[in-house]
């Protein structure tokens, strides 16, 4: 066996990243997705890549020894309402506690008056009461009514549910009714997708804990039996290696794992991006960076600092609340396909609308008419129309400057090349303020990051954003076009778990925390003894949900477990106080604090793979020619020479401006950046009288 293969399952393309592990070397490969069945498209394009390599695809499976596997099956599930069908036990008095949500508007439209929230991924006819109630101390108030339990699964039995959710009010303090119902339900009805908070999430805030816990239920038979399909189809076609599949949370699991837990996987692509940016930045010698994926239709930005991906566990799927950790990911409406529009007091914009892959932008001649970002780079110069997708796919200027004259540059009273150069500088500041806002936001300078630039336009426009933002380093890392795919085979294995523990710091008992911690630590060591982890290769951290008394929100510190000691517990208390100050601005030590939540995170680490390729190639860069393109710093068309970018090879230099050019990506260089080409391949942009 001798290849490995990052997938990462897209809407339009499904990407392919493949290792050779007998000389380390990998490449990229690209074919159509296939929503209907997404196994479908990944296992065409596994036997086109066979194709290539000369070997059947029986052969070629025979050889995998490793398939790591992002999918959007979770996450299109709740997006078109395709989930299965669902009921909901919950405790009697709070069954629209699902739709209530934290009030009818998010904080995001909290002034909108005309929002409308989406429907609950469970109607109240499926949302079933049951006499019970533990308090906050965990202290039971109303016992469980078992008849009324059975009666409620009867009816949604009856009903043809496929999943079950149950969550009762406080049952991260005392899980007895849960299991409970756990019980009844696998008696009468064995064959549900159940999901249970006390099991999903113990933790404080109801609606958090159900929408999490409904989530779950609502996408698991679909991941299910999308998982049982692939596994049975590889096992079929000859596969006798590892799959793995990408969560949320920038980490890897096996399909058994995350088929019991499978909102882990709501945001399994985009996963993969932080962990490669990482990666790449380690390489250099950085342990920061923000990364920036610009697709066809959205524009992407996450932070690496301190060598740590970062992640949230306050994430929307088409508005619906999840609180599981996940990747820390900022979208705007910013891509390739972002239409050029005018308001009404003549004002130009870029998106959010998008003309997307079809008709998408007027030089696909697909029918598209109206002016995208696309046709702006390409009247600019910027895209060679002959060379687009590696002269895979012809792109039309004409139709492109006519589509920008008709609904931009004529209205202005402007030209099509200034009317283009103003649609590259709006969706410019839309990109580098979304940015610097996801930076600021969670306490970071972006002026001290890396940018790392990664999808199909992302290296096109990465440096103009970094001109923007006063950044002095952008890296083009040699995979940008699949960089999802391509984290896939870099990340680690991962297991989250969270324990509410609320009370005053004052009064928190070490030795009690330590005893919870280790608990969550030894089901994880436990997940990754059945995924067949080596003890060497097994790490764990712990981290507390700490706030000033009276706050609402918390903050996240993450410490060595040891740290819970009577003698150690200031170094937490003093990370909690470096860490406010860091996000707002201030800290108050002295102030009371309190603990919310305790957490621990264990990992399991996987082979690196040698990111470092052969510098043997040609000694100067290859040129393609020269072409007239857009500088921004003189608003005017010049000739710039253009390099090829498949070309290149580590330790190339050139000199700003410049275009470089590859099958699956182009790259601007502004004017005042040059270019290095590093040791693994990547194209980095460095301001001149910057050491790269």
């Amino acid at each position: 066996m001798s290849y490995a293969i990052g997938i990462d399952v897209g809407g339009t393309f499904t990407d392919f990243v493949v290792v050779d592990e007998r000389d380390r070397s990998y490449w990229a490969h690209k074919s159509p997705s296939t929503p209907a069945d997404p196994s479908e498209g990944l296992l065409r394009g596994l036997g086109e890549i066979a194709a290539g390599l000369g070997l059947a695809p029986r052969e070629f499976l025979a050889r995998i020894s490793l398939i790591v596997h992002g999918t959007t099956v979770t996450t299109n599930a709740v997006l078109t309402g395709r989930g299965a069908r669902t009921g909901l036990l919950t405790t009697e008095g709070f069954r629209d506690v699902l739709q209530m949500r934290r009030g009818v508007r998010s904080r995001e439209h909290l002034y909108d008056n005309t929002y409308v929230a989406p429907p609950p991924l469970v109607p109240r006819e499926r949302r079933l009461p049951v006499p019970e109630r533990i308090d906050a101390a965990g202290a039971v108030r109303v016992p469980l009514d078992r008849e009324a339990l059975a009666a409620a699964v009867r009816q949604l039995v009856a009903d043809d549910v496929e999943a079950l959710a149950v969550c009762f009010m406080h049952a991260y303090a005392d899980d007895r009714h849960e299991r409970e119902a756990r019980a009844v339900v696998e008696e009468l009805a064995p064959d549900l997708f159940l999901s249970v908070s006390s099991e999903v999430l113990p933790q404080i805030r109801l609606n958090d804990r159900v929408s999490t816990t409904v989530m779950n239920a609502y996408v698991g038979p679909v991941l299910r039996r999308y998982v049982e399909r692939l596994v049975a189809r590889l096992a079929q076609d000859g596969f006798p290696g590892v799959l793995l599949v990408m969560q949320s949370n920038g980490g890897v699991a096996t399909p058994s794992v995350v088929s019991r837990l499978p909102a882990t996987t709501v945001l399994s692509g985009p996963a993969g991006g932080p962990v490669a940016a990482l990666a790449h930045a380690r390489e250099r010698g950085d342990a920061d960076c923000v990364l920036v994926d610009m697709g066809g239709t959205s524009y992407d930005a996450s932070i690496v600092k301190d060598g740590a991906v970062q992640t949230t566990r306050e994430g929307l799927i088409d508005r619906h609340p999840i609180a599981l950790p996940m990747t820390d990911v900022h979208t705007i409406g910013a891509g390739g396909g972002s239409i050029g529009w005018l308001d009404e007091g003549g004002l130009l914009h870029m998106g959010p609308q998008s003309a997307g892959a079809h008709p998408g932008p007027a030089a696909y001649d697909r029918g598209g008419t109206l002016p995208t970002c696309a046709d702006a780079d390409l009247v600019l110069g910027y895209l060679d129309p002959a060379y687009f997708l590696g002269g895979r796919m012809p792109l039309r200027e004409d139709l492109a400057r006519a589509a920008i004259e008709r609904h931009v540059a004529g209205p202005l009273g402007l030209d099509a090349v200034a009317a283009a150069g103003a649609m590259i500088e709006v969706i410019t500041l839309v990109m580098a303020a979304g940015t610097k806002d996801v930076a600021l936001a969670r306490g970071f300078d972006p002026r001290e990051l890396l940018l790392v630039a990664a999808g199909g336009a992302g290296p096109l426009h990465a440096g103009m954003i970094a001109e923007e933002l006063e950044m002095d380093r952008v890296v083009v890392p040699r995979m940008s076009a699949v960089m999802c795919a391509f984290g896939m085979l870099l990340a680690d294995l991962r297991h989250d778990y969270v324990r509410s523990h609320s009370r005053p710091w004052e009064r928190l008992d070490a030795a009690e925390a330590r005893g919870i911690v280790d608990e969550m630590v030894a089901a994880g060591v436990a997940a990754l003894e059945e995924e067949g982890i080596a003890p060497p290769a097994r790490s764990w951290t712990a981290s507390a949900d700490l706030r000033y008394r009276g706050q609402h929100h918390e903050v996240t510190v993450t410490f060595p477990p040891e740290d819970l000691t009577p003698e150690r517990l200031e170094r937490i208390e003093e990370a909690f106080h470096r860490r406010h100050e860091q996000l707002y601005g201030f800290s108050s030590r002295g102030r009371p604090m309190e603990v919310v939540t305790l957490r621990a995170t264990v990992r399991g680490r996987r082979p690196p793979l040698d990111l470092t390729v052969a510098d043997a190639g040609e000694e100067k860069p290859r040129r393609r020619g020269r072409r007239r393109a857009y500088l921004p710093s003189t608003r005017s068309m010049e000739e710039l020479e253009v390099f090829d970018g498949d070309g290149l090879r580590p330790g190339h230099r050139l000199t700003g401006p410049a275009i470089v050019e590859g099958a699956t990506t182009s790259i601007f260089v502004p004017e005042p950046f040059d270019v290095l080409v590093d040791a693994t391949g990547s194209i980095v942009m460095h301001r001149k009288g910057v050491e790269a």
